[in-house]
């Protein structure tokens, strides 16, 4: 079926086909880090995967798991790297990259290139190699590539497979359409309209009516344990260097004042301003013609306009900025006329202008001694950021010496301050919707990333006026929650896990007699136990697309089934059983014409594209030919898991 109709398997299929055209090096880019993962020489040999005359190393499957999962974890901060790759990680980043070798090689066996100029213009667009005035800087390029340990061989290559593999996959999809006939038919179901019901079977309805004992509650808790995992806290001892840290900070002296008022001559000297409007005509004549027509009234924008020309404003305009718009002589022809008089005509290089001065606005300028409180205020502000940044400085240097916390806030006479326990999104431990305090949320994510206590860093909370020394005090990793606390817990999931196969029983018995014409509410009555009511369902299609992907299952279920059918869904956690009937189906009746059609007709065409870049991807994939090492990958896996070391 088109991924319209299979959205479950879009989340993974774009992360795979992002690979097929970033690949490495843009996860690299995209992370915090992808150094240090220490591969080479694992013990299931060197290479991950052979794809036709290629090969795929256990390092760069190392470099792109890391990468990948560090942009994961920026959208999920509590997520453990053993969690990535049991939900999929690996599968998805090693087809991606395999995939990209495949393409490549596919491609250079039917004398696909691409050039080194190609491949210059893609690495100046990567914002990471930019300098500060936003353009391609040679040195942060080299600075970076040294820093994730890649090389500019590794940078070139990597987006020349990217590029091969755009110019493969993008044709296959492009101007794909889907037939008129067809489109109808799927509209018609995006618009259709169902009703039925859905019965909830529940456990508890089928519990013991006795408490479990002591030891059968202690004996269900040691076996279901993982149900009851409290997150990985951790406490953040911190201290904040701000102005008030500051102490003996010099006042500017009367050489710093007048040599700031010096060098800011410009802002402190005397200037005027002019707003204009003008006109520009070809000739030296009409424009002379124009002034002595408007001379007397100064009504320029309604004679012009009376000519069929076009005036424009220029608000706030120095001599400088008028003569950079237009010419040196038109701006000194403007500001040598009165506010309100038409200037003397003069020329630019695209023709005559006329001016009015609209307004004029004049500054007087400053002393010396008239800006001083401003070049105080100033260099004062500049003096404590210095003095602060001079500190933070100081606390790093101890930091890299191996002082720790407590000795640094001795040093610097301050007290150490202690969050309470936090989890990695920064909600505070055992309390519902409390989060860290706005101002020390910037550390939550470094100090999950630190591998034990009492490791100090600086970090930036306010770009020049707020600086944090911090470390973990307390790391508690996740463990189940205390039985004692918990117990009335425990004891409910030990009655619906008692409960949850009578409730499958009662539901097949229900399902049976429902398959054998039965009524409901006759059915109903052979599970043996009080039910709740059946819900009715009458829904359009379109209500589930209001629901925003929180479609309840029994009605997802009950939109998937045909007219006339009854089907059983297990709930959640084994809370019970679903019986879903569908009653009826009214499709909806639509026309070629009609908006959702045509929005149909562009969504189906966009996911037949899609269809064919992947059947291509697929077929060069099965002729290139990929084989998994799968001892290689095995080790990949545990040195990031750390199993390796165990």
């Amino acid at each position: 079926m088109l991924g319209f109709f299979r959205s479950f398997l879009k989340s993974r299929f774009g992360v795979a086909f992002a690979l097929v055209f970033l690949g490495l090096i843009a996860l690299a880019f995209a992370s915090a880090d992808v150094t240090g993962s220490g591969f080479g020489g694992v013990a299931g040999g060197d290479r991950a995967a052979k794809v036709g005359s290629s090969r795929l190393g256990t390092a760069e499957l190392g470099k792109a798991l890391t990468g990948s999962f560090e942009q994961e974890r920026q959208r999920q901060p509590g997520l453990t790297m053993a969690q990535f790759l049991s939900a999929g990680g690996m599968d998805t980043v090693l087809n991606g990259l395999t995939d990209r070798l495949a393409l490549a090689e596919w491609g250079e066996r039917h004398g696909m290139t691409v050039s080194n100029r190609l491949i210059d213009s893609e690495i100046v667009k990567v914002q990471a190699f930019q300098g500060v005035d936003g353009k391609f800087s040679q040195s942060t390029y080299e600075q970076l590539l040294k820093q994730r340990g890649l090389t500019d061989k590794e940078v070139r290559k990597d987006l020349g497979q990217g590029l091969i593999a755009r110019q493969l996959l993008l044709p296959a999809g492009f101007g794909a359409q889907m037939a008129d006939e067809a489109v109808q038919r799927y509209a018609a179901l995006l618009t259709e309209k169902r009703t039925g019901t859905v019965l909830q079977v529940p456990s508890l309805a089928f519990a013991p009516a006795s408490p479990p004992d002591t030891n059968t509650l202690l004996a269900f808790y040691n076996a279901n344990k993982a149900r009851y995992m409290q997150p990985e806290r951790r406490t953040i001892r911190y201290l904040v260097l701000d102005e008030t840290s500051l102490k003996n900070v010099p006042a500017p002296t009367e050489a710093e004042i007048a040599a700031d008022y010096k060098a800011n001559t410009a802002i402190y000297a005397p200037s005027e301003q002019r707003s204009v409007t003008q006109v520009i005509v070809p000739t030296e004549a009409a424009a002379k013609a124009l002034a002595a027509e408007v001379a007397s009234s100064g009504a320029l924008e309604t004679a012009a306009r009376a000519k069929g020309l076009v005036p424009s404003k220029l608000e706030n305009q120095t001599r400088d900025t008028l003569g950079n718009q237009t010419a040196k002589a038109v701006a000194d022809a403007a500001f040598a006329a009165a506010q309100g008089a038409i200037a003397a005509p003069a020329k630019s290089s695209i023709g005559w202008h006329v001016v009015k001065v609209d307004s004029v606005t004049r500054n007087t300028g400053k002393t010396l001694d008239q800006a001083r409180p401003d070049i105080i205020k100033t260099l004062t502000a500049q003096k404590r950021r210095a003095a602060l940044s001079d500190l933070a400085a100081q606390a790093e240097q101890e930091i890299d010496g191996g002082t720790g916390l407590a000795d640094i806030a001795k040093k610097l006479n301050m007290t150490v301050s202690t969050t309470a326990p936090l989890t990695a999104d920064g909600s505070v431990f055992g309390t519902q919707g409390e989060k860290v305090s706005p101002d020390l949320a910037p550390l939550v994510q470094a100090a999950f990333a630190m591998e034990r206590e009492g490791e100090a860093q600086l970090a930036e909370l306010t770009a020049g006026l707020k600086v944090a020394i911090f470390d973990v005090g307390q790391l508690t990793a996740a463990t189940p929650a205390p039985l004692d606390k918990i117990k009335p817990l425990v004891a409910r999931d030990w009655a619906v896990d008692q409960g949850a196969a009578k409730a499958k029983v009662a539901a097949d018995k229900i399902l049976a007699a429902l398959n054998k014409g039965m009524p409901l509410a006759e059915a109903v009555k052979a599970a043996g136990a009080p039910l709740p009511a059946p819900q009715a369902v009458d829904l359009p299609r379109a209500a589930l697309n209001q629901m925003q992907g929180q479609v309840p299952a029994p009605l997802a279920l009950l939109f998937a089934m045909a007219k006339g059918t009854h089907k059983r869904l297990e709930g959640p956690d084994k809370a019970g059983w679903f019986v879903v009937s569908v009653k009826d189906i009214v499709l909806g009746d639509v026309k070629r014409g009609d908006q959702v059609f045509t929005q149909a007709a562009r969504s189906f065409s966009a996911d037949a594209g899609d269809e064919y870049a992947q059947q291509l991807r697929l077929a060069i994939r099965k002729e290139v030919g990929v084989e998994r090492n799968e001892a290689g990958i095995k080790a990949v896996r545990d040195q990031l898991t750390g199993a390796s070391a165990q």
